[in-house]
């Protein structure tokens, strides 16, 4: 059965992120497929110690990279202290066909939760390709190509770069809403109409990838 790993990273507990990586969710249960929830803000992955350093130079010196042997990297009780918080992480990362994160864009990149999570699942020369990787974001402006600030668009860059060069994962999609402040800030208020469409067409998205990524990992 298709299953999905849905991640959440924004400090809002209501937020724009939520809402668009929910309807995916919601369109993915509803083609009969199943979910893992990690709320990353809510309950927090603790940043990687030195042991967890060690885990990765011990897999590295023995050319570990089979993701059955990475506990083979634990060598002392600080790496096996490490290991427990790793390891349940990383399982549920492998378990997914798909692995949805929402998230906002955070000074021009990603939550500190989701980098804690990204580190922790990562270990050397890992490879995890077949999947797919769907980013629900939401930016206080505007990022897309030719909009003044896309040269800082650093959040779908680095999630793009990461997935291919480290998972070797080169199906990724994004849904972004953009122009989130209009919302709040009076100085952008004139471009809320542009905002509330962009956010339409995520949630369209949202909805209509869902369905199709669920059918299509059920064969």
């Amino acid at each position: 059965m298709p299953h999905l790993l849905h991640l959440d990273a924004s400090a809002r507990r209501r937020s724009i992120s939520r809402e668009v990586s929910a309807a995916f969710a919601e369109s993915w249960r509803q083609n009969g497929a199943t979910v893992t929830y990690r709320d990353l803000a809510a309950d927090p992955v603790p940043p990687i110690t030195e042991a967890w350093t060690g885990i990765c130079d011990n897999l590295l010196a023995d050319g570990i990279t089979a993701l059955d042997r990475l506990d083979e990297g634990v060598r002392t009780p600080e790496q096996a202290a490490a290991w427990q918080v790793a390891r349940p992480l990383l399982d549920e990362l492998v378990a997914a066909d798909v692995v949805l994160i929402g998230t906002p864009m955070y000074n021009y990149s990603v939550p500190a939760s989701l980098k804690a999570w990204i580190d922790q699942v990562t270990f050397p020369r890992m490879s995890l390709p077949g999947r797919t990787i769907v980013v629900a974001s939401a930016r206080g402006g505007s990022y897309l190509p030719g909009a003044p600030k896309a040269a800082f668009d650093h959040q779908a860059r680095y999630l793009k770069d990461f997935a291919a060069g480290h998972f070797a994962i080169t199906d990724i999609r994004f849904l972004h809403a953009e122009l989130a402040n209009s919302v709040i800030d009076p100085h952008l208020a004139d471009l809320r109409a542009t905002h509330e469409a962009s956010l339409a067409q995520a949630l369209k998205e949202a909805h209509d990838l869902g369905r199709d990524l669920a059918t299509r990992v059920a064969g």
